[in-house]
């Protein structure tokens, strides 16, 4: 059985549900603004995140060598930083060096340097500089 109103009821419910529509309109408008701030706060928050995570692993990459878990003479390491984290002087070898902390991983870079190291394609090279006088004088 459809519902049926007294005439006079019918506007003042009308406006009623549009007032309704319009606050929640309005609602929606809000929230929807608010959501963006907070994303944007949160994508602002992770790259702080990311900053500070890769500010903790430059400080620690130093300090690995001085750990009692480094498995070499700390004497022996020479810090490069980049693209490899430096170089281990031993008596019978020497080896790079690569730190990683928690569950970060080897750049495609490293990847590729570490191919070619253990595919033998590292080489000795020596360069002597003169003053240009002798060139001259010799050459």
């Amino acid at each position: 059985m459809p519902l049926s109103l007294p005439p006079n009821a019918v506007m003042p419910l009308l406006l009623t549900l549009g007032g309704l529509c319009t606050v929640l309109a309005l609602i929606l408008v809000i929230v929807v603004g608010r959501l963006r701030v907070l994303s944007a706060r949160l994508s602002d928050t992770e790259f702080q995140n990311r900053s500070l995570s890769t500010t903790y692993g430059r400080i620690t990459e130093q300090w690995f060598p001085l750990m009692d878990s480094y498995p070499y003479d700390p004497q022996g390491f020479r810090f490069l930083g980049s693209p490899v984290d430096g170089v281990q002087f031993e008596d019978d070898r020497i080896v790079f060096i690569e730190f990683k902390a928690n569950k970060s991983r080897l750049s495609e870079k490293q990847r590729h340097l570490k191919k070619l190291i253990e595919d033998g394609y590292v080489y000795w090279d020596e360069f002597h500089f003169t003053s240009s006088e002798e060139q001259t004088r010799n050459g």
